[in-house]
């Protein structure tokens, strides 16, 4: 069954990255909750998509400039006195979930890993019982061969349609291979039925990403995708089990 993952937390329903988002998917009938990891300057592992808080949240600035404390009291957009939350605190939120973890590494304001950051989020991880639970993905293949290197857990390389066009899939799925990455995951609407052939074909797992509407969810599970991430997962649910009962009949 091609799995659901709600990204962000449920970005369309419950806003970006909000506490009440996460805790609200803790409690659907999906498979993970896709998330996004930050330092903060001294030192905490924060949930926030962007690197810095301007788009999102009431406040400015880098998070990798800002204490744990001058993050917390960024109000985000579209929730009611909701505010970043630690990596730790997510875990606690699905301790007793069936909804596993699937930590994205971003880069920085300027498009680059952070230094030392990914053991630092598997011990947090590892402390917190979540390690075993948790899928990583980047859209950067150095915070992939970085996650290789500290543990055995499955990662899967973003790859957006720009990489996609400019490489074409059969280097992307070279490039994949001598990275020992066993996952791609594409944008939806960039997608087709030979794509999805030539990565398979080739040994890979293949998912999407970006499923928010119905059409882009069927085909998703049209073709068999191992898992989708979307922005609305109380849609992705409703239409895979329809979609489900239908290829019962």
């Amino acid at each position: 069954m091609t799995r659901i993952a709600s990204h962000r937390g449920g970005t369309l329903e419950y806003g970006d990255s909000t506490p009440f988002g996460f805790r609200t998917t803790a409690s659907l009938p999906l498979d993970e909750v896709e998330f996004d990891l930050h330092p903060s300057k001294d030192g905490a592992i924060m949930v926030h998509h962007d690197p810095t808080l301007d788009r999102t949240t009431d406040r400015t600035g880098a998070l990798n400039t800002l204490t744990e404390a001058e993050i917390r009291a960024a109000n985000i957009d579209y929730g009611i006195d909701e505010h970043p939350i630690s990596l730790k605190e997510l875990c606690a939120l699905y301790q007793h979930s069936s909804v596993n973890f699937r930590c994205e590494f971003k880069p920085d304001q300027n498009g680059a890993p952070y230094a030392n950051f990914v053991p630092k989020v598997i011990e947090k991880l590892f402390h917190n019982a979540m390690l075993e639970r948790t899928v990583f993905s980047s859209f950067l293949i150095a915070n992939l061969d970085e996650v290789k290197r500290h543990t055995a857990r499955p990662c899967l390389w973003l790859v957006s349609p720009a990489v996609q066009k400019q490489l074409g899939m059969a280097t992307v799925i070279d490039v994949a291979k001598q990275h020992d990455i066993p996952e791609i995951g594409l944008n939806i609407d960039h997608v087709s039925e030979d794509v999805m052939m030539q990565v398979t074909d080739a040994g890979l797992s293949f998912g999407c990403w970006a499923a928010h509407t119905e059409p882009q969810i069927r085909k998703a599970l049209a073709m068999r995708a191992k898992v989708f991430t979307t922005d609305r997962p109380n849609l992705a649910i409703a239409v895979r089990k329809a979609f489900m009962q239908e290829a019962a009949q």
